[in-house]
């Protein structure tokens, strides 16, 4: 694209005194700070464009932003994305269809609050992502149990540096039945644009919520799907993101789309892979800074061919010692590539405590029924050797 990058992250590089355009330290637990700090920085290195890549660095982004005058959100909607209480309140008073929820602090008695919830109901952090920590519950005993895990899985000193002062707080929501959906849209200047619906064809019914396929175009009938993306329209308006990316997991069930989250971020991982815009294969990536930086985007227009990413589910918990079948499993018809992030001696840990995949499937094909298909064989000749 021809733009100079600068990488701002939270810990020093060692390179970072042969780099300094390059590289740059900031206080993500401070935005207003880190903001100062680029304003400064800007001084000898203009700053153009800003792109926050998770949940935390997005509300790092919006403090940017607003004190460059870039495009970006307001801090305040940042905050409220990545906060998943004050976006409920938000949804919420702008009646977007969303679970019944309620606050509740992990001082608290649970067998109280366990006698006085209807059931299933769900238990889930405030300010933690991919699906870590968040656990069904079918009865009292259930919600007791699930919530000595999920305080277990808060007082660990990183969780609770990154949850700040909601590590002490947890949602009890009602579970929403029904078929999951995910939503990649950009904002610009307050109008969601709609890259693509992913389905999820693998049940997400619980006790636990590990995502596995993705898959895109979607199968859902064109009337849902339109009721889906104006479910999210009216989150994205409701929480006050006005440009940059965002990623929603919406549920449809008789009642109508339910709004689930909205992060204003992209997809995580490595699945941001499986998307290709217009007749040059643009990544999703390049749309973002070229929206950030005011360039014109070719296209939004998702490829014609049907794409599918599988992250692949955590086997069990221990210390990977090997994978096998790798090679037989990227000789699967459409599997364009199989990626093994977890590293040998690296310790797997299940969902509800655990949140990283050991690596990506991705697949292409002419339809997402045969790219469904391709995803699954390939993992099924994968095994993970565990000690």
């Amino acid at each position: 694209m021809g733009v100079e990058l600068t990488v701002a992250s939270e810990e020093p590089s060692t390179l970072e005194a042969v780099n300094p355009a390059g590289l740059l330290t900031l206080d993500f637990e401070q935005p207003e700070r880190a903001a100062d700090a680029v304003r400064v920085f800007s001084a000898q290195y203009p700053i153009n464009g800003v792109v926050g890549v998770d949940d935390t660095t997005a509300v790092v982004a919006a403090a940017v932003a607003t004190r460059l005058k870039l495009k970006g959100n307001p801090v305040h909607a940042a905050i409220a994305a990545s906060d998943k209480y004050l976006q409920r309140e938000l949804l919420a008073e702008a009646a977007v269809p969303i679970p019944r929820f309620e606050l509740r602090s992990l001082e608290e008695d649970p067998t109280a609050i366990a006698k006085s919830i209807p059931y299933p109901c769900v238990l889930k952090p405030v300010r933690l992502s991919a699906s870590r920590g968040v656990m069904r519950a079918d009865s009292p005993q259930s919600f007791v149990t699930a919530h000595r895990r999920l305080r277990a899985i808060l007082a660990d000193p990183e969780t609770a540096a990154a949850c700040g002062d909601r590590a002490r707080q947890y949602l009890v929501e009602e579970f929403v039945p029904g078929y999951e959906v995910a939503l990649e849209g950009l904002v610009v200047d307050r109008r969601l644009h709609v890259l693509t619906l992913f389905d999820k064809p693998d049940p997400l019914d619980g006790p636990f919520f590990e995502e596995t396929i993705y898959v895109t175009p979607s199968r859902v009938p064109a009337g849902l799907q339109a009721a889906i993306k104006d479910c999210a329209d009216r989150a994205v308006r409701a929480v006050g993101i006005t440009d940059g990316p965002v990623h929603a997991e919406l549920r449809y069930n008789e009642r109508g789309p339910w709004l689930i989250e909205l992060a204003a971020r992209p997809i995580g991982g490595r699945c941001s892979a499986v998307l290709r815009f217009g007749d040059h294969g643009v990544s999703l990536e390049e749309l973002i800074l070229r929206h950030a930086l005011g360039m014109s985007i070719p296209s939004m227009q998702r490829e014609r061919l049907a794409a599918g990413v599988m992250m692949i589910p955590i086997p069990g918990e221990g210390t990977m010692r090997d994978v096998r079948g790798l090679a037989e499993a990227k000789t699967v018809p459409l599997v364009e590539d199989v990626q093994i992030t977890a590293h040998p001696g690296e310790r797997l840990i299940p969902f509800p405590e655990g949140s990283r995949y050991p690596g990506f499937i991705f697949a292409r094909g002419e339809t997402p029924d045969v790219v469904e298909t391709a995803l699954r064989e390939a993992h099924r000749r994968l095994t993970f050797v565990l000690e």
